[in-house]
């Protein structure tokens, strides 16, 4: 097991809040080596601006040195250059080069072992587009780059834990993507991730319905039957304990929850809201199937707050202790 866990940080849009909660975060004690991944300068300004006192140092590149833990007020950067002085609120596309290149550079450093687990800050989805880039979420990026076949997207509390059969489509999208083995392949890595980073050795996987009720017995929709179904029998088949296709809207409730470790939701709205109002300030992103750790906090650019001192760093440190431990747990 890693003693202390190197995490590259990525600090995303520029013109958003994530460099002042890579600062924020800083001033903690973290059970890790942190490495942010951002322009100096960026950090610097922003950390005046909000009167934040950390002090920023170089960061060497490994060459087999153990990480050492984190120490508050202080923050490594490599530094990569912004295009474009950025304003606090305005996202520029002249900056997404900068904003893709350090999602680069953490993905081939955790590929290399140099970082045992990524983290990233959020980024803007519709100025990288604009800038002619098709991007539709880190969680699609990692995939491709790391060359893996399916990959989970993950939300968790602590106890609550949803994983979604699709990430960001479009809503009509949803029922063609949907398919038997599809689904069986999201249960099977679902099943995995939660014996292996859960240390849960038998985990209850809670399947979701597509239609409201369920369908109810095919009124309200068929995709229960033609496909959810035969899919929970699979998993079933398979060793999974697996148990649906649950109504999305009784799932959750507490008594019923508490019988599962887990729930496979069917699309991004139907699993986020709930993980989102359980507990926002500390919910999580985990990106699973993939040969790394990576994780993020469960929220946006919020360019309304950028620069104000408002942002809540919370999502973030916990996203950057659960990849500690995640990350501690691998060989």
């Amino acid at each position: 097991m890693i003693a202390t866990p190197r995490i590259a940080l990525t600090s995303g849009e520029p013109a958003g809040i994530g460099p002042e909660l890579c600062l924020a975060l800083a001033l903690e004690e973290l059970p890790c080596e942190l490495v942010c991944l951002a322009d100096e300068s960026l950090l610097a300004e922003r950390a005046r601006q909000l009167q934040l006192p950390v002090a920023l140092r170089p960061y060497a590149q490994a060459s087999g040195a153990a990480a050492v833990s984190h120490k508050a007020g202080t923050l490594p950067v490599e530094h990569r250059p912004l295009a474009r002085a950025s304003v606090p609120g305005r996202p520029d596309t002249a900056n997404v080069p900068y904003v893709l290149a350090l999602l680069e550079r953490a993905v081939a450093g955790a590929l290399a072992g140099e970082f045992d687990a990524i983290v990233t800050a959020p980024v803007h989805k519709q100025i990288i587009n604009d800038a002619g880039v098709r991007f539709s979420g880190h969680t699609e990026f990692f995939a491709e780059r790391t060359a893996s076949p399916r990959v989970l997207m993950l939300l968790t509390t602590g106890e609550l834990r949803v994983a979604l059969a699709t990430t960001h489509l479009p809503l009509r999208a949803v029922s063609d993507a949907i398919t038997v083995d599809s689904l069986l392949e999201a249960g099977v890595i679902l099943a995995r991730e939660l014996k292996r980073s859960w240390a849960i050795p038998e985990p209850r996987i809670a399947v979701c319905g597509l239609n409201p009720h369920a369908g109810e017995g095919g009124y309200l929709g068929d995709e229960e039957l033609r496909v959810i179904t035969p899919a929970i029998e699979r998993m079933r088949s398979g060793g999974i304990r697996a148990s649906g296709p649950l109504p999305a809207d009784t799932v959750f409730v507490p008594h019923l929850l508490a019988r599962f470790d887990a729930v496979l939701a069917m699309y991004h709205d139907q699993g986020l809201p709930v993980v989102k109002h359980a507990g926002f300030e500390r919910a999580v992103n985990v990106t699973l199937g993939l040969p790394i750790v990576r994780t993020s906090p469960d929220h946006g650019t919020a360019l309304d707050l950028a620069g104000s001192g408002r942002a809540d760093s919370r999502s973030l440190s916990a996203a950057v202790r659960l990849a500690s431990r995640l990350a501690a747990q691998r060989r």
